[in-house]
C-alpha cells in the first residue's frame, strides 16, 4: 500500500512545458563592468517572459525583466536587465549574503546535477552586492536556503534611468557539475520592490516558495563542460585573544593571553565530491547566539553559525524529526556536560567532511571530528562520526541510509561502560513529488549502546498534500524509552505524538489582500508512564492569516491547551516553586500578530498574547523594529515581556528580554556589528562588537569584544567574562 501511495504522488501530476534557453560558446573573457558593450552579447539569445508567482501567479510580470548567459572553457556570463521606475530602489545593506526578501534584487538558481532537490544560488542588487548558498530539500521553503556556501566569482551593477542591469562573472571551477554535462536546469527570480511583485522566468504556482526546484527551465550548452579543476585551497588562521574572567577567585582572576594557530583545506575528489579539512579550529569570530525566553519544560535547539558544521548541513542533519527525534545536531560537538552538569566548551582537535555528488543520483557523507580531553572537567576526548549515503528514487524524492557514532576510545575511570559508545543506525525516506503537491518523511533509527537494546528505536512519518486552496497533513512519531541519540536533538523518550492538520487558502480578486488562509492543528502526545501510555499534552490550534499585495500581515491564533505534569515544573525557569506533578492542567489563550510591509525602511512586528497558562493566567509581548539608513546602517530592537500571574505559593513573575543591534557597512568588504543583550530570566547581560575587515577574496580579519555580567546584569558592574581577540584568516590556492 505504501509503495503504491508513493508511486501515486510522484506521478498524479505532470508539469506544463518548461522554458529552454541555448548558451553560445564564446571564446573571448568578458570584463565585468555592468555593461553588454561587448559585441558577444548582442549575439547570445535572450530569456525573458517572466511570470508573476507574487502578488499573483496568472498575470505576467508588470516590469519586464531578461537575461542572456554565454559561456567559455572556464567561467559561466550572466547578464540581467531588471526595468522600471530606478528611484526608491531598496538594499539591506553593503554586506555580503543578504536575506532576498523585502529588497531588491535578481538571482539564479542552477540545478547542474539536474536532480530537482538539491542546487546553488546566486543574486546581486542594484549596488553590486553579492549573495549566494545552496538550496537543500527542494526548496520548500526560506529554510532551504543556506547561505554559508562561499564561492569567489565577480559581479557588477550600473543603474540608469529605466532600469538596472547586473553582469555576473562565475568561474566553472567554483561549481560542482557532472563531467561533460551540456542541460542544467535553471531559473532566474527578480524580487521588485517598487511594484512589490516577485517575477521568475520558469512559472511557479503562488502556493509555493519561488525558490521551489520542482518548477525550472533548462539551459543547453552549446560545447559540454569538461572536468573543473578546481584549486586546492589552504586556509591558515591566526588568533589572539586576552580574557578576563571574574567567576575564578581573586587570587587567580587576571588576565590571560592566548595565542592560537590553525588551518582549513578545501580539496576537490571529483567534480561533485569535496573533502575539507580542519585543524585546531577556532569559531572565536562567529556571531554570538540570540537570548531567548524559554517558557516550556523542553530544551531549545539553537541554529548551527559554524560555518565548518552548516556547508552541505541538509545532508547530514535533515533527518528524523526535526522537533522530537532529530539523530543528528552538529551543536553537541565541541560542547560537554562537565562534572556539576553545566555545559562547557569542549576543544575540537580536527577533523573532516567529504560530501558532495558521486553521480545524478547519489549523494555521499562523511563527517568526523575529534574532540579533546578536559580531565578536570570530567569530560573524556570523543570521535564523533556521521555517515550518509543518499539515493534519488522516482522523480525528485530520495532514499537515506546513515551511521552515527559518538566513541571514545580511552578507558576513563569517570566514564561508564554505558557511556562509552553510542551509534545510530537508520533509514530515512524524503517524498516530494514532480510538481511538489506531495511532500512527505518517512524514517526508523535504531540507536545501540552498552547492554541498551530495549525500546531503543524511534521512527515516524509525514505526508503532505498541498493543492493552490487547501493543504492537508497527517503526521506522527514515536521515540523509545531507552532510544539515545548523543550527538541528536530529543526533547523526550517514552513518547508518541500524532499531528494532523488541514488548512484553507483563497485569494480574493481586486482586493488590497492578497490571501486568507484558516488551518486546525491538533497536536497529540502520549507519554510512557508506569509501562503503560497515557495522554501527556493535548492541544487545539486555530490559525487565521491575512496577507496583503504590500507584503504586511496579520495572524491570529486561539489554543486550547492539556498538560499532564509528569514532573515539577517552574514555568519561570528562575527557581521558583514547582507546579506539581502528576496533575491536570487545561488552558488556553489567544494571540494577535502584525508584521508590516518588508520594503519599508522601517520594518516592525508586534504580537500580543492573552489568557490562562497552567493554573493561572499570562500575558505577553512581543516585539521587533528595524530601520535602515541605506546603504550603509541597519539596526533592529527585540522587546519581549511575559508577565506570569500564578496563584500563591506559586510564582508572579515578569520576565523581560531586550537586545538591539547596530550594523554599519562602510563599504563591501568593512562591516562593524555591535550586538546587545539582556535576559531577566537568565538575568544575562551581554555585549558582542564585531569589526570584520575582508581585506581578500574569501579572507578576514576580524576584531571581536565580548563583555557578559550575570545576576543583576550591567546594573550591578560585575562582569562575568571580558575578552577581545583578534582573528586573521587567508585563503590561499594551490
Amino acid at each position: 500500500m505504501f509503495i503504491a501511495l508513493v508511486v501515486v504522488c510522484q506521478t498524479a501530476h505532470g508539469q506544463k512545458e518548461l522554458p529552454h534557453l541555448l548558451i553560445k560558446s564564446i571564446d573571448q573573457e568578458i570584463v565585468i563592468d555592468g555593461l553588454d558593450n561587448e559585441t558577444v552579447w548582442k549575439e547570445a539569445r535572450i530569456g525573458g517572459d517572466f511570470w508573476q508567482t507574487f502578488p499573483t501567479d496568472t498575470l505576467k510580470a508588470v516590469e519586464k525583466t531578461q537575461f542572456r548567459l554565454l559561456s567559455d572553457d572556464k567561467h559561466l556570463y550572466v547578464y540581467v536587465e531588471a526595468y522600471g521606475s530606478q528611484t526608491d530602489l531598496k538594499i539591506r545593506s553593503l554586506k555580503r549574503d543578504f536575506s532576498g526578501r523585502g529588497v531588491d534584487n535578481v538571482t539564479l538558481m542552477l540545478d547542474p546535477f539536474s536532480d530537482s532537490t538539491n542546487g546553488i544560488f546566486i543574486g546581486s542588487n542594484p549596488y553590486s552586492v553579492q549573495r549566494e548558498g545552496q538550496i537543500s530539500n527542494g526548496g520548500q521553503s526560506g529554510l532551504d536556503l543556506k547561505y554559508s556556501w562561499d564561492i569567489i566569482w565577480e559581479v557588477q551593477s550600473t543603474i540608469s534611468d529605466d532600469k538596472y542591469s547586473v553582469e555576473f562573472k562565475i568561474p566553472l571551477s567554483q561549481i560542482k557539475y557532472p563531467e561533460n554535462t551540456s542541460t542544467w536546469r535553471f531559473n532566474l527570480y527578480r524580487f521588485n520592490t517598487i511594484t512589490n511583485e516577485w517575477t521568475t522566468w520558469t512559472p511557479i504556482p503562488q502556493e509555493f516558495f519561488p525558490i521551489n526546484m520542482a518548477f525550472m527551465g533548462t539551459i543547453e550548452f552549446e560545447k559540454p563542460f569538461a572536468k573543473s579543476n578546481p584549486p586546492i585551497y589552504v586556509i591558515p588562521f591566526v588568533n589572539g585573544i586576552s580574557s578576563n574572567d571574574f567567576t575564578l577567585d581573586e587570587a587567580e582572576n587576571q588576565v590571560s593571553q592566548d595565542l592560537s594557530f590553525g588551518l582549513d583545506g578545501k580539496i576537490s575528489i571529483t567534480n561533485g565530491l569535496n573533502l575539507d579539512l580542519t585543524i585546531n579550529p577556532d569559531f572565536s569570530q562567529v556571531e554570538v547566539d540570540d537570548e531567548i525566553v524559554n517558557l516550556t519544560r523542553f530544551e531549545v535547539s539553537l541554529p548551527e553559525k559554524r560555518q565548518f558544521f552548516i556547508q552541505n548541513e541538509d545532508l547530514f542533519s535533515d533527518y528524523g524529526n526535526l522537533m522530537d527525534s532529530r539523530p543528528f545536531f552538529s551543536r553537541r560537538i565541541g560542547i560537554a556536560e562537565d562534572k556539576n552538569g553545566d555545559n562547557i566548551e569542549n576543544p575540537i582537535i580536527g577533523g573532516f567532511r567529504l560530501n558532495g555528488s558521486l553521480n545524478s543520483s547519489t549523494r555521499l557523507g562523511l563527517l568526523s571530528v575529534q574532540t579533546s580531553e578536559d580531565i578536570k572537567n570530567e569530560i573524556p576526548s570523543n570521535n564523533n562520526t556521521v555517515f550518509v549515503l543518499q539515493k534519488q528514487v522516482f522523480s525528485r524524492s530520495n532514499l537515506s541510509v546513515l551511521f552515527i557514532n559518538r566513541e571514545t576510545f580511552k578507558d576513563y575511570e569517570f566514564i561508564s561502560q554505558q557511556d562509552r559508545y553510542n551509534r545510530i543506525l537508520g533509514l530515512d525516506y524524503k517524498l516530494a513529488s514532480s510538481d511538489n503537491s506531495w511532500t512527505g518523511d518517512f524514517f526508523f533509527h535504531q540507536s545501540f549502546a552498552h547492554q541498551n537494546d530495549h525500546d531503543n528505536a524511534s521512527f515516524g512519518a509525514r505526508l503532505n498534500r498541498q493543492t493552490r486552496n487547501w493543504s492537508y497533513r497527517l503526521a506522527g512519531v514515536y521515540v523509545g524509552e531507552d532510544y539515545r541519540a548523543d550527538l541528536g536533538f530529543v526533547r523526550r523518550t517514552g513518547v508518541y505524538r500524532f499531528f494532523p492538520d488541514l488548512g484553507y487558502t483563497f485569494y480574493p480578486k481586486k482586493s488590497s489582500i492578497n490571501s486568507i488562509s484558516l488551518e486546525q492543528n491538533l497536536f497529540f502526545t502520549y507519554q510512557k508512564d508506569n509501562g503503560s501510555f497515557r495522554s501527556g499534552d493535548r492541544n487545539y490550534l486555530t490559525q487565521l492569516e491575512f496577507d496583503f499585495n504590500n507584503t504586511s500581515s496579520i495572524e491570529v491564533e486561539y489554543w486550547n491547551r492539556y498538560t499532564y505534569l509528569f514532573e515539577p515544573f517552574d514555568p519561570t525557569g528562575n527557581d521558583n516553586t514547582e507546579l506539581p506533578a502528576f496533575k491536570d492542567y487545561y488552558y488556553s489563550y489567544i494571540s494577535l500578530e502584525y508584521a508590516s510591509d518588508l520594503s519599508r525602511k522601517f520594518f516592525y512586528e508586534v504580537e500580543t498574547e492573552l489568557g490562562q497558562f497552567y493554573n493561572g493566567h499570562k500575558y505577553s509581548f512581543e516585539s521587533e523594529f528595524r530601520l535602515r539608513v541605506q546603504p550603509k546602517f541597519i539596526s533592529s530592537l527585540v522587546f519581549n515581556i511575559d508577565h506570569i500571574d500564578l496563584p500563591d505559593p506559586y510564582p508572579t513573575e515578569t520576565i523581560s528580554l531586550v537586545s538591539s543591534k547596530f550594523e554599519f557597512t562602510f563599504s563591501r568588504n568593512l562591516f562593524w556589528s555591535t550586538f546587545i543583550q539582556y535576559n531577566s530570566q537568565g538575568k544575562d547581560f551581554g555585549i558582542n562588537s564585531r569589526l570584520q575587515w575582508r581585506f581578500a577574496p574569501l579572507s578576514d580579519l576580524y576584531i571581536v569584544y565580548n563583555d557578559s555580567y550575570k545576576n543583576n546584569g550591567f546594573f550591578d558592574n560585575t562582569p562575568q567574562l571580558r575578552s577581545i581577540n583578534f582573528k586573521l584568516t587567508y585563503w590561499l590556492s594551490i
